[in-house]
């Protein structure tokens, strides 16, 4: 990531690339790991699938900046807190306002910088390993889309934070297997932040109604209707969010429930089925070993924990 750039307008950047002040920013972090020890972490089973090679915290970062003509050998994570900055990539120029994280592929041409008037407060980390490709592909980012709304800005923040604390401390095998893990629930929170629906949505507000009539009965026209959109439009929704439909995902929800019931409690089948909204005990069990693979005394009686 690197400290000041010498002058943050585009122009200058373009003209300096790499070139960078020797004084940081007021209570900034700043984490390297030695090539060699990312070099030897790369090598081993349980992190070569992802290695943090950098890590820090620019608190209103006025003139912070870079440009890679060619890229970054790892993928930049930079999660704006507070402030604004600007990324190019993708042959694009995007704002960024708090609540945003950037992610940029290794190898991606790009820019990025703190705005004049309003500088950016930024976490940041640099990743290498085996599964990057995949966890970026994941959190829904690319070359062309570098910039992600954040919703649990401050669940990406305190996970950086570990990091950042915990290589500033050393960088010893133990310590690297722990930015490791850390680095992956960061890559896994940005792909939750993208899949789960936005409160309000359509989507999300059938999800809750669905949720709440557990022991009901729903009919797509109607759910559809009630959050204001069409049927089709409301089936494309749900699999997208669910990787089904809406009946099979109240199915899903209706057995969820069933097992809480036989798990903490001694009611019977019956009344477990009556309480996820099958008066048909007979039917309830149908579809509970279609679900589970046995029925439900059977899985009762299974030890567990």
């Amino acid at each position: 990531m690197g400290s000041r750039a010498v002058d943050m307008d585009d122009s200058t950047v373009r003209q300096n690339g790499g070139m960078q002040r020797a004084e940081g920013f007021e209570r900034q972090r700043l984490s390297v790991v030695p090539r060699p020890v990312v070099e030897a972490a790369l090598a081993k089973p349980v992190t070569r699938r992802m290695v943090v090679t950098d890590a820090g915290y620019f608190p209103r970062a006025t003139g912070h900046g870079r440009h890679r003509p060619t890229g970054a050998p790892e993928t930049i994570v930079i999660v704006c807190v507070s402030g604004a900055g600007w990324v190019d990539a993708g042959g694009q120029r995007t704002r960024v306002g708090s609540s945003t994280a950037i992610v940029i592929p290794g190898g991606v041409t790009h820019s990025y910088g703190a705005d004049a008037g309003d500088p950016w407060t930024i976490w940041w980390c640099h990743v290498r390993g085996s599964d990057m490709p995949e966890l970026v592909e994941a959190a829904g980012a690319s070359a062309d889309r570098v910039v992600l709304p954040l919703r649990a800005v401050d669940r990406a923040t305190a996970l950086l934070d570990e990091i950042s604390t915990s290589l500033a401390r050393d960088t010893t095998p133990a310590r690297m297997v722990a930015a490791s893990g850390m680095a992956w629930r960061l890559f896994t929170q940005l792909a939750v932040d993208r899949l789960l629906p936005e409160h309000g949505t359509p989507v999300e507000r059938a999800l809750r109604y669905l949720e709440d009539r557990i022991d009901g009965t729903v009919h797509v026209g109607e759910l559809a209707a009630m959050v204001g959109v069409s049927p089709s439009h409301l089936a494309a929704l749900f699999r997208d969010a669910t990787g089904g439909g809406v009946i099979a995902h109240h199915l899903a929800l209706k057995m969820a429930h069933a097992r809480h019931l036989l798990d903490g409690t001694d009611l019977p089948v019956a009344e477990v089925a009556r309480r996820v909204g099958m008066d048909d005990a007979f039917y309830f069990s149908r579809r509970f070993r279609v679900a589970h693979g046995v029925s439900p005394t059977a899985y009762r009686g299974q030890g567990k924990g």
